[in-house]
């Protein structure tokens, strides 16, 4: 609950720092001159992009909640076996332990998508974010075109 507080806070101050700058390239095109039109459509652009950008990832973090939900009314949520250290992280040897049975998982079943969720939880034990969002994404493509009727 408190990481989607943190979220949509987050979110919320994005959506009126974008709604500032968006207003200020306004203000810019209605001056009139070329050289102020042209840094408001560029003033402009940045707010869409960072629109495109929190749409993407709220539209991410659903769907990954949601495989989330489905594993775990399955009963097969990973079940956290990692060390950790005095200090609370996660034991780095440890991680690479569960991220070599989770690979292996995956590689004996690569078309399901339990098995890449559980691996994307592992890369991101091991603090490989850019590969737990791609298995994370492996996933969801799977879990969709497995069932394109579900919600």
């Amino acid at each position: 609950m408190r990481a989607k507080l943190s979220y949509a806070l987050t979110a919320a101050a994005l959506v009126f720092y974008f709604v500032l700058v968006g207003s200020r390239g306004v203000m810019l095109i209605q001056s009139g001159t070329l050289l102020t039109v042209t840094f408001g459509v560029a003033v402009l652009i940045l707010p869409v992009i960072g629109l495109w950008f929190l749409w993407k990832n709220t539209q991410f973090v659903r769907k990954a909640n949601q495989l989330a939900a489905a594993l775990d009314a399955e009963g097969g949520l990973p079940v956290d076996e990692l060390r950790r250290t005095p200090g609370g992280r996660i034991d780095r040897d440890s991680a690479d332990e569960v991220f070599a049975k989770r690979k292996a998982e995956t590689e004996a079943a690569p078309d399901d998508w339990r098995s890449w969720f559980r691996l994307a939880v592992a890369y991101h034990d091991a603090r490989d974010t850019p590969r737990a969002r791609k298995a994370m994404q492996r996933a969801i493509a799977l879990h969709e075109n497995r069932a394109p009727f579900s919600a």
